[in-house]
């Protein structure tokens, strides 16, 4: 089986217009004059690698990578997709059958700790069968994959966020695992060969990377939590008034005291919150923000939420999910069978990983037995224009349940502390009266619309 990550593509003026980026805020002529006179690329590495050292990094981005990821754990998945910049595309678990899917084999130290894990790996892709088999869907049976199993995918990013991410895989918390380290080394030597002018020093400004924080403080976690979905921590006061001044100020360059004469009236700014979320350009949104907390998120649908770039997102290492705690679908608890087949797994995968844990085994092991419905807390920020994206796809019937869940009690929560804005957000049906779904709808628009109207 072929396992790594490859470069598939490049961009086919290379660095050639890095250096040309280089050139064209010091040179006299055109920008086309300038990038005809950058195509030696010895030069154009020598220039790049002095641009970069001065810290005017933005030149790099002008040089983009496609790479494949093939047959990697998801654990490599879930590391890449916090690296929002990029571009990924991932074969879904929703969907697609995942039985034979195989899983990624750690180091260890024995012949019997292998034996122990490939058995409990390979029973627990049987109970994946078993469950589909029960007429349990792909999209819930897909809680009890442990975190080894292989994952394929497309990535495309620019040369800056790919030097940040190879900051990461090889000096930063990637380094902790021998996975993702191995495929951090592999990919910078194929994109070094094609790009060495943006990879000038790398391996020496590297050494001084840095992305561990040490507070001091007691890692062991309370077993108490939170039994809220999500909490609201905090948000722009006035936020309603606060977008209206911005959408009248961009519209019309009013005035201080014109602008707070229309807004002190309720009326006013109900009109322009409408007008505003209905519009393409909604960047008068971007000046409500809201930073919230959701609590025992599934592995599976978190990364749901980390697909959402325009946030900032704040995700524990999975060597800290909860063992103790996991979803379970609607589904499976209809049927006791069924149910009992799945309880089994996370007892099972719990217990392999106090065994592995007693024997000393580090992360670089112990981050592939977690499954992924066991759970993790985690901590955004959204402005308001995100949020109008994330809850057009999200609180939509043809979202997965689970983050649906989340969605929706998320909603209720904001229209408590801003309900003339929020009254307008909900799913693509409700939002904008049309439904993207196509074949796909729901069929149910009147009622959902009711719904939302309501909620």
């Amino acid at each position: 089986m072929k396992n790594g990550v490859y470069l598939i593509g490049i961009s086919d003026c290379d660095e050639k217009v890095c250096a040309a980026a280089g050139r064209i805020s010091t040179q006299n002529g055109t920008a086309l004059e300038i990038f005809e006179k950058s195509q030696d690329k010895e030069k154009n590495t020598k220039l790049i690698g002095k641009v970069t050292a001065s810290g005017h990094t933005s030149t790099i981005e002008h040089v983009f990578f496609n790479l494949a990821f093939e047959n990697v754990s998801v654990v490599v998945e879930q590391f890449l997709i916090e690296f929002r910049l990029a571009s990924f595309t991932v074969k879904s678990r929703r969907y697609v059958d995942f039985a034979s899917s195989g899983y990624f084999m750690p180091e260890f130290k024995n012949e019997e700790d292998k034996a122990l894990y490939t058995e409990t790996m390979e029973s627990l892709f049987g109970a994946y069968s078993d469950l589909t088999d029960r007429g349990i869907p792909k999209e819930d049976a897909r809680f009890v994959l442990p975190y080894c199993f292989y994952s394929n995918f497309l990535c495309s990013l620019g040369g800056r966020e790919l030097i940040n991410l190879l900051n990461a895989m090889l000096y930063g918390r990637g380094r902790k695992i021998k996975e993702i380290y191995e495929l951090g080394l592999s990919l910078y030597e194929q994109c070094k060969e094609k790009t060495p002018g943006i990879f000038t020093d790398f391996e020496k400004k590297g050494e001084k990377y840095n992305d561990d924080m040490s507070f001091g403080f007691d890692e062991e976690k309370e077993t108490e939590s939170s039994s809220e979905l999500c909490e609201i921590l905090s948000y722009t006061l006035d936020g309603e008034k606060n977008i209206a001044r911005a959408a009248l100020i961009e519209k019309y360059n009013y005035s201080p005291s014109q602008t707070e004469k229309i807004i002190s009236e309720r009326e006013n700014v109900l009109k322009i919150l409408e007008a505003v979320t209905k519009s393409s350009r909604a960047r008068a949104l971007e000046h409500f923000t809201c930073t919230v907390r959701f609590n025992k998120v599934s592995l599976a649908c978190l990364t749901h939420f980390a697909r959402h770039r325009i946030q900032s997102i704040a995700i524990p290492e999975l060597i800290r999910a909860d063992r103790e705690s996991y979803v379970i679908p609607e589904t499976v608890k209809a049927d006791k069978e069924a149910l009992a087949v799945y309880t089994e797994c996370f007892d099972k995968m719990k217990k392999l990983y106090a065994d592995f844990k007693a024997k000393g085994y580090d992360v670089s092991a112990l981050v592939y037995l977690v499954l992924s419905g066991n759970t993790l807390d985690f901590v955004t920020t959204m402005n308001a224009r995100e949020m109008m994206l994330f809850f057009k796809l999200r609180s939509c019937t043809r979202a997965q349940w689970e983050i649906q869940e989340f969605a929706v009690d998320f909603l209720k929560k904001l229209r408590k502390i801003a309900p003339d804005l929020f009254s307008f957000y909900g799913p693509s049906c409700f939002a904008t009266g049309f439904c993207p779904e196509g074949r796909m709808t729901c069929g149910r628009a009147t009622e959902i619309k009711e719904k939302f109207k309501a909620l």
